[in-house]
């Protein structure tokens, strides 16, 4: 087995990256965006039509073998590093042009021009090489006799390079981008199921203690002037804090989870949110509801608008009573939600750390809360593709708006 050397083990791993290494023995490796490859053709055509020669061709050079990944005048074929003209000075640096390589002594007992596979003459080929310094093989124009492109000619095939290198930088950034959603999404898996798993695991202790503080709050024969009764206030408090813990840390580690987005009614699902709540819409409770309908997942924009309200509960102002607007209205972005009230607001230095997971702004007389619940409305937007944006009521409060993009 041959030994790599250094250089040739760090071009073998960047041409892993940029997906230019065939996954199977005998292939050869193509760009993965049909609309990347058919620029590609176009590029070595144009490259041979400009030197006025017959072929062109796109070459990755590994550390045994030489594939062509696109071609003009003929078919892409694979060989060995060995029998490769480009092989032999794409590594030099600079543009390679030979008139008559049977002429030249780089070239003259190549299989490629001494007759035995083919009887290039006129060669010409420009490096490959990214902005980081890796040279991925070459852009290549032949022609069975002599030839010489004039210096215009070969500045152009120059520029056309750079192209084919832009081309082939698109695909590595969108392997990169590819390889990193796989890693959001088996990392939103792991958290959801551990998430899921603890709370289940802390959940039945939990309701099992509590369960124990409330008959103790009823034995007849611990009374209202026993120290007990406090200590059980304090456990019964704090278990059911605990529990809304648990119930808001697995909703933000779902929040961004598969999606089954379909055709909804937005009163119909504020309404299932508010009866979460323990209220209703209406006047009665100041939480009115126009209706529109939003293309959604049902399960998580019911977490979206009962977090929202739960929110405008909680950070009511002081003297006024409840007053919640639920609307949505299209946009040039899609369908923008809005949840407005007329409640403290948060000022705008404190808008960004208000969506950050496990924040609270702890105001003085604001209600009880985990710091999760806006960070769930901001990821369930991202899952969405859409965003989260606050803004001020006029006449005083927040407008929390979320947009929802138009179903492709």
């Amino acid at each position: 087995m041959k030994m790599l050397t250094d250089q040739d083990a760090a071009r073998e791993l960047g041409l892993r990256e940029y997906g230019l290494i065939p996954t199977t023995a005998g292939e050869t490796p193509v760009l993965t965006d049909a609309q990347a490859r058919s620029a590609l053709d176009n590029l070595v055509r144009l490259a041979a039509s400009l030197c006025g020669v017959p072929y062109g061709v796109v070459n990755i050079i590994t550390s045994d073998q030489q594939f062509q990944i696109a071609a003009s005048g003929i078919d892409p074929r694979i060989c060995s590093r060995e029998d490769s003209m480009c092989a032999t000075v794409f590594l030099a640096g600079g543009t390679t042009v030979v008139r008559d390589a049977s002429q030249d002594p780089r070239f003259a007992a190549n299989p490629f021009v001494s007759g035995e596979k083919a009887a290039v003459r006129f060669y010409a080929s420009v490096p490959l090489e990214t902005s980081s310094g890796l040279v991925l093989g070459s852009l290549c124009v032949f022609s069975n006799s002599p030839e010489l492109p004039t210096l215009e000619q070969l500045s152009l095939l120059e520029v056309l390079a750079r192209q084919v290198v832009e081309l082939l930088e698109l695909q590595h950034r969108t392997l990169q981008l590819n390889d990193a959603l796989a890693e959001l999404e088996r990392s939103n898996a792991m958290l959801a199921e551990f998430a899921g798993r603890v709370s289940h695991d802390l959940r039945t202790p939990l309701t099992t203690i509590l369960g124990y503080v409330e008959l103790a709050e009823d034995d007849p024969d611990i009374h209202s002037d026993n120290p007990a009764v406090e200590y059980l206030e304090h456990i019964g408090s704090g278990g059911r804090r605990m529990l809304v813990t648990l119930d808001d840390v697995l909703d933000y580690s779902r929040a961004d989870g598969k999606l089954n987005p379909e055709r909804l009614s937005l009163l119909a699902v504020t309404a299932e949110a508010a009866r979460d709540l323990g209220i209703d819409l209406g006047l009665a409770s100041g939480i009115l509801c126009e209706d529109a309908r939003l293309f959604a997942d049902r399960a998580q924009l019911r977490t979206l608008l009962q977090n929202l309200l739960a929110n405008s509960l909680n950070y009511q102002s002081p003297g006024r009573g409840l007053r919640v607007a639920v609307s949505a209205e299209a946009g040039p972005k899609g369908m923008s939600l809005r949840v407005a009230d007329n409640g403290k607001g948060i000022l705008p230095e404190d808008r960004p750390r208000a969506v950050e997971p496990l924040v609270r702004l702890n105001r003085p007389g604001d209600g009880p809360g985990t710091g999760l619940g806006l960070a769930t409305c901001r990821r369930i937007a991202q899952a969405h593709g859409g965003e989260l944006t606050i803004s001020d009521t006029p006449g005083g409060g927040a407008t929390v708006s979320v947009t929802f993009p138009v179903q492709r």
